[in-house]
């Protein structure tokens, strides 16, 4: 501060100085003021100007040289515009990094002022909400998402719970909203895809509700008999050996219900080591078919087994030998008497093929994605006369994905079913003989 009023005194000094002695020598002290206050006038102006064309007209930001107090000035100004330019840099840096980050979210994100305008959106917001920054930013965001729901739920400004509502884009998609305020009445909204989580959570309801019914079931049978044989003397004997009988069938059926729920626990988690060795698929087929002939008396079905492949797998034995066997035994139950039953294990050019296909009734389309949910049946009433579960094509779903496959299937209704997959040539142990060459 000492320095700054020195400098001020010293330009003074040597401004007036001269003007004040000339004066003196004049006799025209008041004149020779006068022309100095003039010409100090004159220098402050011309500084003025070239601070202006600097500050409007130049793009460099080097000052202009001066002398006095300007130059002082000069170098504030440039310094505080360098220290600008820099936060702006560096205040720029931080705003792409914070909306690549933004960018790089799973959800859509929307800014929103207190009008509830758009004021910026990632990507994923086009995608999931149809808001476009480019063409919509600054339009109310009720007139871009047409829903009463959602505009409901803005006008009632109550943002502590979520919002579920299908997607302007897709009606098969489901999101949860989240309205947030921050800073000063601001918004932020996100929008999640939760079409999977409400698909896990409606399985896992009707998950529970089946097994719950499916153990319910035979508990009421076994409870019922149990009252009747209190008074085992009373009980005659025909009716006390179909108590036994029957109790017995029902607690198989429990434990085969609750073995499958192992079965398919064991094979979701993947705690089990799998070792795979060479497996005979077509010896395999022959134990099958045994299995399937006793099945099919009551059926009189034509069954047919085509083993055409002599091809060795890397599987697990058990596991690839009980996959086989829902499917063949479903094609046998589910198909109405005297139908026509195929079973083919042959070789393709991306590994080898087995498929079962049948002339029953086929399957609707809206069925076919479900067919390998836990508890699915199209006919549940059918199912349980059949002594379905609901469990067996959602293991055959879990061992093929164990073997590198999956279960395909194409049905037409009144035109039948064909189950199959392709264990591929990855998993292949022996050379693609076919047998019918």
């Amino acid at each position: 501060m000492f320095t700054y009023w020195r400098n001020i005194l010293v330009h003074f000094t040597l401004l007036f100085g001269p003007c004040i002695l000339l004066g003196y020598l004049t006799d025209q002290l008041l004149l020779s003021v006068l022309l100095g206050c003039i010409g100090l006038l004159l220098w402050h102006y011309i500084h003025l100007y070239r601070m202006a064309r600097w500050l409007w007209l130049k793009r460099s930001i080097s000052p202009p040289r001066a002398w006095g107090n300007w130059d002082d000035i000069f170098t504030g100004i440039y310094r505080l515009q360098k220290n600008n330019l820099r936060r702006r840099h560096e205040l720029g840096k931080m705003l792409k990094r914070m909306r690549r980050g933004i960018e790089a979210l799973t959800d859509a994100t929307i800014l929103l002022s207190e009008e509830l305008r758009v004021e910026w959106c990632n990507k994923l917001a086009h995608n999931l909400l149809g808001v476009r920054l480019a063409d919509d930013q600054g339009r109310r965001l009720q007139d871009l998402i047409l829903n009463r729901e959602f505009e409901q739920y803005l006008r009632q400004a109550k943002f502590e719970l979520p919002l579920h509502i299908a997607s302007p884009v897709d009606d098969n998609i489901m999101l949860e909203v989240r309205v947030m305020p921050y800073g000063e009445n601001e918004y932020l909204l996100i929008a999640r895809d939760v079409t999977n989580l409400l698909k896990l959570e409606r399985m896992r309801k009707d998950f529970v509700a089946n097994v719950s019914h499916e153990l319910r079931t035979p508990l009421t049978v076994i409870q019922g008999y149990l009252e009747l044989m209190d008074d085992v003397d009373a009980l005659p004997p025909e009716m006390a050996k179909k108590a036994q009988l029957t109790m017995a069938e029902q607690a198989n059926r429990m434990r085969s219900l609750i073995e499958q729920l192992l079965s398919i626990s064991r094979l979701e988690s993947g705690l089990d080591n799998i070792q795979r060795v060479p497996v005979d698929v077509g010896y395999l087929l022959t134990l099958v078919q045994d299995e399937a002939n006793a099945v099919n008396e009551n059926f009189h079905h034509t069954l047919s087994f085509d083993i055409q492949s002599d091809a060795r797998v890397m599987g697990v034995e058990a596991e690839l030998r009980s996959a086989i066997t829902n499917l063949v035994i479903n094609a046998i139950k589910y198909t109405p008497e005297g139908g026509k039953i195929e079973v083919c294990w042959k070789n393709v050019r991306n590994g080898v093929a087995f498929s079962v296909k049948d002339n029953g009734e086929g399957i609707a389309p809206q069925h076919l994605r479900r067919l390998t949910e836990r508890f699915y049946r199209i006919d549940k009433a059918r199912s349980r006369e059949t002594g379905g579960s609901g469990l067996g094509l959602s293991i055959v779903k879990h061992v093929l994905a164990r073997h590198q496959s999956r279960l395909s299937i194409r049905s037409r209704v009144g035109q039948g079913s064909t189950f199959s997959f392709v264990i591929p040539k990855t998993l292949v142990a022996a050379p693609l003989n076919d047998k019918s060459a």
